[in-house]
């Protein structure tokens, strides 16, 4: 029979349809995108780029050969960082101008279409790029937020380039999926005075249903009320609300739990588009609000989500999701996969 599960952070049901379940043999990615171009994000090809924001280097001069990690500004932006916000009303909209930041963060100097396949001290420098950037834009006033994001794979929205690299937006308002979390984590820690994030991997390493992988600090799990087949979390075990907070050694540990469950992913599910998020606190000023235990209540982590399904009607219609595999034998599937 089929299964109504709850979110238990943000309250959002899920329908886990065992009736129409699949073996995860029978769950196959999308068909591959159109043939590749020519690659801009090659070491080598720095002017086909915008001038680059960040690099991380072993040698040479801004905008020329001998980086690990180069940040560069999007050339077709989502906002702009130029100009004032200027809210304002139209009757009783709200309008205000588009202003963020959009960043791309190519990964890897050698054409390699998948972070999976790079070396975990090659990784945990991505890591340091996202750290770096996140509190670079921090000091800009006018943004509350930056959400740093990977889409691989055609169907996931990576384009035409299979050079592995992702981006990050800054926005000036809190985005609504976050918000939802926050608020979420927010109401347990009143009523519990503990950390929701904190109480689900306690939960898991207790239950071992559900566990993808533990490794150095980090445990990485098929959520409870998992959207989709194979969505993964990554958490720190240590409690730690944002992101930037990470050390080196910690950005170590992290890469390689990373780079383990996107190698069983593309082993077990042959190389499937995905899309990972890092949800993380947003900028705390005093105007905009946020309450003071924010840093109890709150808890970082990636978010990784294959896209081996579509999103149809019921889902827009309702906020369902229907998930065709529970994740108990998700990540049974995937704790069997020697990546």
């Amino acid at each position: 029979m089929p299964e109504l599960r709850k979110d238990p952070i943000i309250g959002r049901w899920v329908i886990i349809a065992t009736e129409r379940s699949k073996r995860p043999d029978q769950l196959k990615p999308s068909a591959l995108g159109p043939a590749e171009g020519e690659c801009p994000f090659c070491e080598g090809k720095e002017a086909h780029t915008p001038p680059e924001i960040f690099a991380i280097r072993k040698s040479g001069e801004k905008n020329k050969p001998g980086w690990h990690v180069r940040v560069v500004p999007s050339i077709a932006p989502f906002l702009r960082i130029e100009g004032d916000l200027d809210r304002r009303g139209h009757g009783l909209y709200d309008i205000m101008n588009g202003i963020g930041a959009h960043e791309v963060l190519v990964e890897t100097p050698a054409h390699i279409g998948n972070i999976a396949d790079l070396a975990p001290e090659q990784i945990s420098e991505v890591l340091a790029a996202y750290r770096e950037r996140l509190i670079d834009l921090e000091k800009d006033s006018r943004f509350k937020y930056v959400l740093v994001f990977k889409n691989y794979g055609w169907s996931a929205g990576s384009g035409r380039i299979k050079h592995s690299r992702s981006q990050l937006i800054a926005t000036p308002v809190t985005p609504k999926r976050v918000k939802e979390e926050l608020v979420g984590a927010k109401h347990y820690y009143d009523y519990h005075e503990r950390c929701i994030f904190c109480d689900i991997i306690r939960q898991e390493l207790q239950q071992k249903e559900r566990i993808v992988l533990e490794l150095d600090g980090f445990l990485a799990i098929a959520p409870f009320a998992s959207r989709f087949p194979f969505e993964v979390w990554i958490l720190p075990k240590k409690h730690s609300s944002d992101f930037t907070d990470s050390g080196p050694q910690h950005r170590i540990d992290l890469a390689k739990i990373l780079k383990l469950v996107l190698l069983k992913l593309k082993k077990g599910l042959n190389d499937p588009p995905y899309n990972y998020i890092i949800h993380t606190a947003p900028f705390r000023r005093e105007k905009h609000g946020y309450w003071k235990t924010i840093r109890e209540d709150y808890h970082w982590h990636i978010e990784i989500i294959p896209r081996i399904t579509s999103v149809a009607g019921f889902e827009w219609g309702t906020g369902f999701y229907i998930c065709p595999l529970p994740p108990e034998e998700a990540a049974g599937f995937l704790r069997g996969i020697e990546p």
